[in-house]
């Protein structure tokens, strides 16, 4: 399986690796590593890794934390492949999938944000969902108010999200993660400008255009 591993560690010489060579005698093979963030000594990475199904995930953690000075911020499921850039593969099919622009964005957002689940609805009340993901839940739960820019935030019961306005569609995009840590500022950015391109792609503004001749 697929794991994706958010750590903060000490960014000064060897650190990283210390990191790599624990999980490679751990049995983690190691497929990408960004780094997020960086400043006051310290690093944030994520660290993609093929992990065996059988083994269990705390032989992984144990691991890690056998490296002074590293923090585990988060270990969850990912299905998001060592690409570089999946999300201009994404954007391809998109330009080509005319009515299903939308839902073809919808579908792929979870695999690129390694999330479970995203949906977009209406912006006025009541909500309707135009479209989900699989393993989007019955009753989405949207914001009150869409933001005006994509911003991340945590609900009480510890699912992470990021809500976006698609101000053409008038619509409101959510992305969920409920396994693993809040979305990072870097992964909103991602997100903000892969909305951007899409909103300005010719299936897009067609289906915008249809959307403004349905009847309410």
């Amino acid at each position: 399986m697929l794991l994706r591993l958010r750590i903060t560690l000490l960014d000064q010489p060897g650190s990283l690796g210390r990191i790599t060579r624990v999980l490679g005698i751990a049995g983690a093979d190691i497929t990408q590593i960004v780094v997020l963030d960086r400043g006051e000594g310290r690093a944030l990475d994520d660290i993609t890794v093929y992990w065996p199904d059988s083994a269990p995930r705390q032989s992984l953690i144990d691991a890690l934390e056998s490296v002074s000075g590293v923090i585990i911020e988060g270990v969850w499921s990912t299905r998001a492949g060592p690409d570089t850039y999946p999300e201009l593969e994404i954007l391809k099919y998109i330009t080509t999938a005319g009515d299903r622009a939308l839902a073809t964005l919808l579908d792929s957002m979870p695999v690129l944000f390694s999330a479970d689940w995203a949906a977009a609805g209406t912006e006025k009340a009541p909500r309707r969902v135009v479209h989900s993901s699989w393993r989007a839940p019955e009753e989405v739960p949207f914001p009150a108010d869409t933001p005006a820019r994509p911003t991340a935030s945590t609900l009480a019961s510890g699912l992470h999200l990021i809500a976006a306005p698609l101000p053409p569609l008038a619509l409101t995009l959510l992305l969920a993660r409920a396994d693993g840590p809040a979305f990072h500022r870097t992964e909103v950015h991602r997100l903000t400008r892969i909305l951007e391109i899409f909103l300005t792609l010719p299936a897009v503004e067609r289906g915008v255009a249809r959307q403004s001749h349905r009847p309410d």
